[in-house]
C-alpha cells in the first residue's frame, strides 16, 4: 500500500512543487504557474463527500485514502482508467473533467509516480517540463 506520505515524497521530489492545504486536505502544486503567480493544484487528497458516498447507493465506496491526480485531457483520463482499472477510477462529480481517482491502498508505487509525474506535467509550464528529466 501507498500512503499520503509516499505522495508528499513523489510530488515534493518534482521542480517547483510545494504542499498545500486544500479544503483543509493535502495537495500539491506547481508554483508561479497561475495568471496572478500563483500555485497550480495536480494532486489533491479526495476523500468522499456526503454526496459522492449517497451515489453509490447500496454500493459501498472505494475504502482507503483516495487521491485525485490531473491528466492532460479526457482522452489521456480514459487511457489512464483503462491501463489500471483496478486502482485508478471516477465518479460521477469528475465527470467531464480532466483528473483521475486513485485508490492509494490498491496502487503499486510505479503506477502512481507515473500518474504523479503526468500529472505534473499537465500543470508545469512547458519550459520547466522540457528540463526535468527523470
Amino acid at each position: 500500500m501507498v500512503s499520503l506520505d509516499d505522495v508528499a515524497r513523489m510530488a515534493t521530489d518534482l521542480p517547483e512543487v510545494a504542499e498545500v492545504d486544500r479544503h483543509g486536505n493535502r495537495a500539491w502544486a506547481v508554483c508561479g504557474v497561475t495568471a496572478s503567480g500563483g500555485a497550480k493544484v495536480f494532486a489533491w487528497e479526495r476523500p468522499f463527500s456526503k454526496a459522492d458516498i449517497r451515489r453509490y447507493g447500496a454500493e459501498a465506496p472505494p475504502d482507503g485514502p483516495i487521491l485525485a491526480i490531473r491528466v492532460a485531457d479526457l482522452h489521456e483520463k480514459e487511457a489512464v482508467l483503462a491501463d489500471n482499472p483496478d486502482a485508478f477510477f471516477t465518479i460521477p462529480h469528475f465527470d467531464g473533467y480532466a483528473a483521475v481517482l486513485v485508490q492509494l491502498e490498491k496502487v503499486d508505487e510505479a503506477a502512481l509516480r507515473e500518474a504523479i509525474l503526468d500529472g505534473w506535467r499537465s500543470c508545469a509550464p512547458p519550459e520547466l517540463s522540457r528540463r526535468y528529466r527523470p
